[in-house]
This record gives structure tokens, sequence and C-alpha cells, in this order.
């Protein structure tokens, strides 16, 4: 497991350590989870990776969003963490 506090450490961490599956915030500082993601999705060597967004955004439309910018789910915080274990196996069975 790797841990970024930054959209471009984000980046750099996946693209060396290729992870399973990504979780990202949405308000990283500098470079946002959203523009994260896409940057990722842009990546040959990144793209096939899933990514679940992890956000405080919950108004209609921000699920749409994460999975405009390339996200393959979401999830709102406060996390409840059994259901997003459930959704993470979701994903990685996809």
């Amino acid at each position: 497991m790797s841990i970024a506090v930054a959209g471009q450490e984000a980046l750099d961490l996946i693209h060396t350590d290729l992870p399973d599956v990504v979780l990202t915030d949405t308000s990283l500082p500098v470079l946002d989870g959203w523009e994260a993601t896409r940057r990722q999705r842009a990546d040959p060597v990144t793209r096939h990776l899933p990514v679940i967004a992890l956000t405080a955004h919950a108004m209609p439309g921000d699920r749409d969003k994460a999975l405009a910018a390339g996200c393959d789910d979401y999830a709102t915080k406060p996390v409840d963490l059994p259901a997003l274990l459930g959704l993470i196996a979701t994903v990685l069975a996809r």
C-alpha cells in the first residue's frame, strides 16, 4: 500500500507501484483527484488500473462527475469501511 498527499505524488506512485486499485481523494492539493484520474487514464502504463473516488461531495451529479473523470466508482465520506471493501471487491471483479 502506498499513500500520497498530493495529486502529482499520487501519479508518480501509481506509475511506479502499479497498485491493484487506486483510491483517490477528489480534493488533493495542487493537482486534484479529478485531474489526477484524467492523467492516469491518459497514461498507457496506468490507464487499466481501477479508480475509486473518495469524496465529501455528495451532491446530485457528483457521481457522474467522478465517472466522467475516469473513475470506476465513487464513495462518499465518511467512508463506511465494509461498504468500501465491498465496492473495491466489485471494481476488482470487473
